[in-house]
């Protein structure tokens, strides 16, 4: 029997599938178009930067750090290029073990493993460490063969820095360390710009110029675009920006200067300060013991940090800039100078200075009778019982109320950062201080100490430095500052760093006159006169000698008796030429004694140094190291013509 067919429906049917299939088709060719639109057009920006991202590194070109030089262009802080062997510890399995293996390629002391470990503490372990700096090309060969067979580890160059005078001046220059934790996180505050500027520095400036010329020392980051491998490795460069090297920072000491303040010294502890007054500029700024930063490049290592820190000498204090100190004696001038300004006591006022004065019923000590003084012969013999009286007649807020201007008890708002203020006491001052109600009493006795530079004041070398020096120029106040350039690393262009104009303090030019006269009569009849003698300027100074420990009034002092610790301090103001000063300093030798035995002899060769020309032989300077020499012992040495770096 034949079966029929329906053509009709067969082809009908036929029809639907091939419909289907051809909307099939085209939905399918339709989702297609659309997804490549969609990532065609619309997220083409994007998916091609993540291309060229997967395919590209940018990578940020560390700018060369400034130099730092002298007033007379010589270096205190350079760069020089190295090789470190690097590791980062996110990519190795085991340290250990692979720094152990590292040691049969590359010598690994102790010390730079300590260091590493010190470094891993306070960084990202996705950060590159340095496990040894200064690798010798014999070294890179050795390692750069065997460089498959540790992941994780690279030799790089990179640029160190160098200080090449070691330990001189090394509280003024500073150091540059490792960025820690802590300034990272400080840093995560900056604007966006500055943050950009240090990806990929490592190192900033820690203590002194290198810490407060960051900026201008730093310079600007470059970027170089490179293309990678699938490995990650460069293979090559598409695009660069090169860096911008930091400027050069041209300071205003006289490094020969600093050095032979630091020789003077020897081994005592101390500080002086020597300004320019007529332009502020700080000649020296000298803290005794002292610390070679070189130490701090690499991270210093433990045993050398337990030796600086835990000193008894505290090298690491910057003594001129946060050691403070009773003035003593050579607080006797400004006193002076505020009697006359105040109108409290005429120059020609006569004390009677019996060795002793009584304020109730308490003695206050004098050391020996001088009998009858006025003003320039207070200054020159440097009476007590005179500046006892001068206390309590002003009494302690007029004292503090003069003092003030001067700089005493304030910041000077020299450019390092730092500093301390100090003690310049006032009734307030004591209210605010203390919390006990008869601790916040002001007392009539505590008043008569301060005449002589004793009692509450405390004040640092640079305070007084620039108060002599504001004396010396007629009562102008010069802010004291450092830096006085910057010089352009690439044009070597020289631009002057702005300074403030000087506050006139408002001093009668006539009394004014009866200080500096004074004072330069100490030199000549009064306590330095032996220091100064056959000196072929002229000067005027002032001897101090201030307690270190307090000693009751009914016991004597001898030195012999206590610590070496808690002996009196030595200090010396002074500036010369009396007929215009170019030069002004305050000195202290700490537990020293009396002022013109160890300080005056220090600034007299100073002086020598600046307006003569003259440099103390070996002799001489072993005489004043050991406190033995007033005037120079000798022929001094010609200071222009000997060589720098000095020889040993």
């Amino acid at each position: 029997m034949t079966e029929l067919k329906n053509v009709e429906a067969d082809l009908a049917r036929f029809r639907i599938r091939v419909i289907a299939a051809v909307l099939a088709v085209l939905v399918a060719f339709g989702l297609i178009v659309a997804r490549m639109v969609y990532l065609q057009v619309l997220r083409h920006e994007s998916l091609a930067m993540q291309a060229e991202s997967n395919r590209t590194a940018v990578l940020p070109v560390v700018p060369n750090r400034g130099q730092i030089l002298d007033r007379h262009g010589r270096v205190l802080a350079s760069n020089y290029s190295a090789y470190t062997l690097e590791i980062t510890p996110s990519k190795v399995r085991d340290l250990e073990a692979t720094i152990d293996e590292l040691s049969t390629l590359v010598e690994i002391t102790p010390r730079d493993r300590r260091r590493f470990r010190k470094l891993m503490e306070e960084s990202r372990r996705f950060d590159s460490l340095p496990l040894r700096a200064r690798l010798s090309d014999e070294e890179v060969a050795r390692f750069a063969v065997q460089r498959y067979r540790f992941p994780g580890v690279d030799v790089r160059a990179r640029l160190f820095r160098q200080y090449p005078n070691g330990e001189v001046a090394s509280h003024v220059i500073g150091y540059i360390g490792r960025i820690n934790q802590r300034e990272k996180e400080q840093m995560d505050e900056w604007p966006e710009e500055e943050q950009a500027n240090y990806r990929g520095t490592e190192h900033i400036g820690k203590l002194g110029a290198e810490q407060s010329y960051e900026r201008q020392l730093h310079g600007v980051t470059g970027f170089e675009r490179v293309e990678t491998s699938a490995g990650g490795r460069a293979v090559r460069s598409l695009a660069h920006t090169p860096a911008m090297p930091g400027d050069t920072v041209v300071l205003s000491i006289d490094i020969r200067l600093q050095k032979l303040v630091e020789d003077l010294f020897g081994e005592r502890r101390g500080a002086l300060v020597a300004i320019d007054p007529r332009t502020g500029e700080v000649l020296a700024f000298v803290s005794k013991p002292t610390f070679d930063p070189n130490l701090f490049v690499d991270g210093i290592d433990v045993e050398s940090w337990k030796a600086l820190n835990e000193s008894v000498d505290k090298p690491l204090l910057n003594r001129a800039l946060r050691g403070t100190y009773p003035p003593g004696s050579t607080y006797k001038p400004f006193m002076a100078l505020a009697a006359l300004e105040t109108g409290t006591r005429q120059a020609q006022v006569i004390v009677q200075d019996g060795g002793s004065w009584t304020f109730g019923g308490h003695t206050f000590r004098s050391g020996h009778a001088l009998g009858p003084v006025d003003m320039r012969r207070s200054i020159i013999k440097s009476s007590n019982v005179y500046y006892y009286t001068l206390a309590n007649e002003m009494g302690v807020d007029a004292i503090h109320d003069f003092m003030a201007p001067l700089g005493f008890g304030q910041l000077t708002g020299v450019d390092l950062r730092g500093e301390v203020r100090g003690v310049l006491p006032s009734q307030a001052w004591k209210r605010n201080t203390y919390k006990r109600p008869e601790q916040q009493r002001w007392y009539g006795g505590e008043t008569i100490s301060l005449g002589i530079g004793q009692g509450y004041n405390n004040f640092t070398m640079l305070q007084l430095a620039q108060a002599m020096a504001t004396i010396a120029n007629g009562g102008h106040r010069f802010k004291p500052h450092l830096a006085i350039a910057t010089e352009d690393a690439v044009t070597r262009q020289r631009v002057p760093l702005p300074q403030e104009p000087p506050v006139n303090l408002g001093y009668k030019p006539e009394n004014v006159a009866v200080i500096l006269d004074a004072m330069h009569a100490v030199t000549i009849e009064g306590t330095s006169a032996r220091v100064f003698a056959g000196a072929g300027y002229t000067s005027g100074g002032k001897t101090g000698t201030a307690q270190a420990v307090t000693i009751g009034q009914k016991e004597r002092y001898d030195a012999r008796k206590l610590e070496e610790h808690q002996r009196d301090h030595s200090l010396y103001l002074a500036f010369a030429p009396v007929e215009a000063p170019r030069v002004a300093l305050a000195v202290v030798v700490e537990n020293a004694g009396f002022g013109a035995a160890h300080a005056a002899p220090i600034a007299r060769r100073v002086f020598d140094y600046l307006l003569m020309d003259q440099y103390p032989n070996p002799q001489d300077m072993a005489a004043v190291q050991k406190g033995q020499a007033a005037a120079p012992i000798g022929t001094p040495l010609k200071a222009s013509e000997l060589p720098w770096p000095l020889e040993e």
